[in-house]
């Protein structure tokens, strides 16, 4: 049975609303936190935005499903994804501006061993499944790269659109298609994200093979805004006042997750021990990671390339980053 989700005391909750809705500067009140709408890509790295909306922003918040494209159409004020997801986006829409790094993810390529598969090299001319155009893919990208190999000496598998029967399963069954794939031979290696690698080892047993190099590459989950709200007073605030909350969740989870996990399953629709599975492969930074601009840099060559446009300049990347908000966000008390 799962245990209660920690909640604060009701008399606690209401003063910290009065503190920080209605905190005092300079003896003058300020005006309640103008409402904002955050949503987020549905995976582990999500779990300091769930946790924030829920227990330490002084609104109580939903997080409905949605990456960078929400931001865009205006569907939410704040939102969630990988740097590739900002990459692609932002190509049509400059106006994004990544604000934190939620989370870091460290990826693994899960193999058969019965493949023929004991080290990287060994992945020429094998059968590889990756979700297109995303953090993961790029991973795969990184890892061939280091081993000297490219897209062209893999083949690269797509799945099939999910059949009636597999659109009624309950979503971790449904992302665990990939693992499924491998299991039943029909791939070589996988590329993924969180907790699915796990379930593919536990899938595999001893024919399993785990390739991973956090050196090359690990996924950086920012919270994106947009410019015209970072620029509007009472906006701005508000969205200062969740990055600082969505810092104390992450300071909380580092301390002990389990009085949250309840909360994080009940949003991102995996189990709390398959969150466990994923949670030694997740970091929480808070700050922009400090390469955040040569990450982007990297990409964007690969991105412009597989997209068939030119690369953006690293003058034109910096503009994506802006450091200024959590700065701010970690100054408030």
């Amino acid at each position: 049975m799962k245990k209660a989700f920690h909640r604060r005391p009701s008399a606690l909750v209401a003063l910290g609303f009065l503190t920080l809705g209605f905190a005092s500067i300079a003896g003058k009140a300020q005006a309640p936190l103008v409402p904002i709408k955050v949503a987020g890509a549905r995976w582990i790295e999500l779990s300091p935005v769930v946790v924030a909306a829920e227990s330490f922003y002084p609104q109580r918040l939903t997080v409905p499903a949605g990456g960078v494209v929400s931001i865009t159409s205006k569907a939410a004020d704040l939102a969630t994804n990988a740097e590739t997801q900002l990459l692609r986006e932002s190509v049509t829409n400059p106006d994004l501006r990544i604000i934190m790094t939620v989370s870091e993810s460290f990826y693994r390529l899960v193999a058969r061993r019965s493949a023929g598969i004991n080290k990287l090299s060994d992945l020429k001319g094998k059968r590889v499944l990756a979700p297109r155009l995303t953090s993961a893919h790029y991973y795969l990208v990184s890892m061939l790269r280091s081993a000297g190999l490219t897209e062209e000496d893999v083949t690269m598998v797509t799945l099939p659109a999910a059949s009636p029967a597999e659109a009624t399963l309950t979503a971790p069954a449904s992302r665990f298609r990939n693992a499924q794939a491998l299991a039943r031979g029909e791939v070589d290696v996988i590329a993924t994200f969180e907790p699915e690698p796990e379930a593919a080892v536990r899938m595999l047993g001893n024919d399993a093979i785990v390739l991973q190099d956090r050196k090359v590459y690990r996924e950086a989950f920012n919270l994106h805004a947009r410019v015209q709200d970072l620029a509007d007073p009472e906006k701005r605030r508000a969205i200062v006042r969740f990055v600082k909350a969505a810092a104390d969740a992450s300071a909380a989870l580092q301390k002990d997750p389990k009085p949250y996990l309840p909360h994080i399953s009940s949003v991102i629709g995996f189990s709390e021990e398959e969150i466990g599975w994923g949670w030694r492969e997740t970091e929480f930074p808070v700050h922009i990671i400090p390469d955040m601009l040569d990450v982007l840099d990297v990409e964007e060559q690969w991105l412009a390339k597989v997209s068939n446009r030119p690369p953006r300049s690293r003058t034109e990347l910096a503009k994506f980053i802006d450091r200024s908000v959590v700065e701010e966000a970690l100054k408030l008390q």
